[in-house]
């Protein structure tokens, strides 16, 4: 495990998601300054590869109301990351961020999957009573991964989001402790 303290990995049957490890750390700074790996929808802004480093010497990129899961596949290649993070300091809410690193990791199913193994992680080990994720309306891939994972349809919030040059619209989708969740055919 990484000096950050996080949780053990948590796996699926597709994905492992597991703390960044100091021998993975150049692939996680090269994946995050690599802005063509992001696609249309994924925030342009980056943060320097010193300023990665110092984070991840402080913390491991693992604290207490935040946190960043590197995505392995089943073979145990970096496929991507996943995110926790507080988005208002006065709600009792995460928000979850994700992406995978290129197109060749699309449509086999790990972000849904990642998605599900935090969110079942969060729900079991901290206070927080609602997961969130936020979407630009146009991103129909992470609209899929939202209602796989039984998250709710909210509203949407206009010129909420700055990327490539303008503000865009994007759509809220919330999940509650007591909500249902699909995979867990059981609750269902």
């Amino acid at each position: 495990m990484a000096a950050s303290g996080a949780c053990d990995m948590l796996s699926g049957a597709l994905v492992t998601l597991a703390p960044v490890r100091e021998g993975e750390l150049d692939a996680f700074c090269a994946a995050h300054v690599d802005i063509r790996t992001r696609g249309a929808y994924f925030p342009l802004g980056v943060v320097s590869e010193s300023v990665l480093r110092a984070r991840f010497a402080k913390n491991g990129f693992w604290e207490r109301e935040e946190g960043t899961l590197l995505i392995h596949d089943r073979g145990g290649r970096i496929v991507g990351h996943i995110e926790f993070f507080t988005p208002v300091n006065y709600w009792d809410a995460f928000e979850l961020s994700y992406q995978l690193y290129g197109d060749a990791h699309a449509g086999h199913g790990y972000t849904t999957e990642a998605v599900q193994l935090l969110v079942d992680y969060l729900f079991a080990s901290k206070k927080q009573h609602r997961i969130q994720l936020v979407i630009v309306p146009e991103n129909a891939a992470s609209r899929r991964v939202a209602e796989k994972c039984g998250f709710a349809y909210e509203g949407r919030l206009r010129g909420a989001f700055f990327n490539g040059g303008t503000n865009h619209d994007v759509d809220l989708f919330g999940l509650v402790r007591s909500d249902p969740r699909p995979w867990h055919p059981l609750e269902s």
